[in-house]
This record gives structure tokens, sequence and C-alpha cells, in this order.
């Protein structure tokens, strides 16, 4: 049987975490969807607005070497993305191992024989993070002028 991966996310502001999830998802399927969340779906679900377009976060994820196909999720439902994935293994961070969302994604979808699988999450970076440190270089301390260089006479 084929063993046919699908793992989610963002893709915003693409980091090692991102990498890291995809080649993990890779060792354990023998074709991988990496589901890419929409612009719209990032302020449904998580209230945030992506710092790259849909379009552009397809593109490149697309590009990565343990990818085989992408797909756009444009509704919150799992499942509903199941029935148009068709996939056998989702891959999430562990981070999710253990919560109540975790725990009630594992059982709706072992209803319909798809095994939950975690990786490691990558804790010292996250696209938040990335976004956070974005916005302090915007801000107004950060934008002065930077001071005058001395010439030398010689």
């Amino acid at each position: 049987m084929t063993r046919i991966g699908y793992a989610a996310g963002a893709f915003d502001l693409f980091h090692i975490g991102h990498l890291n999830l995809l080649r993990h998802a890779k060792q354990h399927c023998d074709y991988l969807v990496a589901g890419v969340v929409s612009d719209e779906m990032l302020r449904e679900v998580k209230g945030s607005e992506p710092v790259i377009p849909t379009a552009e976060r397809e593109e490149i994820v697309r590009h990565v070497d343990f990818v085989d196909e992408v797909y756009v999720e444009r509704v919150p439902d799992k499942l509903e993305v199941w029935r148009e994935v068709g996939f056998t293994h989702f891959f999430k961070g562990d981070d999710w191992r253990g919560t109540e969302q975790g725990l009630q994604l594992e059982c709706r979808f072992a209803r319909v024989g798809v095994e939950v699988v975690y990786f490691p999450y990558t804790a010292h970076t996250s696209s938040t993070a990335l976004r956070r440190a974005l916005e302090l270089l915007e801000t107004p301390a950060a934008r002065l002028e930077p001071a005058p260089v001395a010439v030398l006479q010689g």
C-alpha cells in the first residue's frame, strides 16, 4: 500500500522548522503532499496576516525537494481536506501531541483510517518569533538615522 503523507502549515517566512517537518514527513511516506494554508484561512483560524502571500508560499514549498505535490487549504476542516487529497498519514509538530486539539484530530482521523504522526517541533525557530523580530526592526528606535561616519584626514 502506498503511504500518502500530508503535512500542512502556513509556511510563512519559511524557516528550518518548516524544512524539518517536510524532511521528516517524506522519510515516513512514499508520496508527500504539503498543505499550504491560504491567506484567508490564516486570517480566519489564526487571526494573523501572512507576510508572504499564498501564491508565493505555494511556489516556495513546491520547490522543496521532499515535496511531491502542493495543496492549498481553503477550508479549516482537515477531514474535508482528507476527502479531497486522500492521504493515509497526517504529519504534525509534536507541540500538538497530548493537546485537546491534537487528541480530537487523532480521534477524527482514526475513524477514517488515517494515522497521525508527530515530529519534533523546532522550538528555537518559528514564524511567530521571526514576525516579532521583524516588528522590532520596524519600531521607531530601530529606524533612527545611522551615526555619521567620520572621515579620516590623511
